[in-house]
């Protein structure tokens, strides 16, 4: 039960905040699809999803934003964030084809299970 209202909140309220900051931030709402299934038995994992996803992109978006051809950059080519939880940090990984970014966390690690806002710009960057 708990998990499921965690997975309701996400979903209306903390996530659809979270792409209108990215618009806020480069000019256009990327939209966040995440596995669900992989956190339906993590409560502690749904839990840290946000802070350790979320915030951790949104705070190198701001960095990578912080002119027109970083802004323009990220605008034609991020068109969706994939996020997934993983148990263990060997099972964690980040690709970016076809304009998805995918991060696969392990969340209820907290930051033992997570990629740091410097290592989501840096991936970035070299990709844009």
């Amino acid at each position: 039960m708990n998990e499921r209202r965690k997975i309701k909140e996400l979903q209306e309220t903390t996530l659809p905040g979270r792409s209108k900051e990215i618009e806020e931030i480069c000019g256009v709402a990327i939209p966040y699809e995440v596995d669900w299934d992989s956190l339906s038995d993590d409560l502690e994992g749904l839990t840290f999803l946000d802070n350790l996803s979320c915030h951790r992109l949104n705070m190198a978006l701001r960095m990578i934003c912080q002119d027109d051809l970083g802004k323009e950059a990220v605008r034609e080519e991020v068109k969706k964030v994939k996020l997934g939880n993983v148990k263990t940090p060997a099972e964690m990984s980040m690709t970016f084809e076809k304009g998805v970014l995918e991060m696969k966390c392990a969340y209820a690690l907290r930051t033992d299970g997570m990629f740091s806002d410097n290592q989501i710009r840096e991936f970035l960057i070299k990709r844009l």
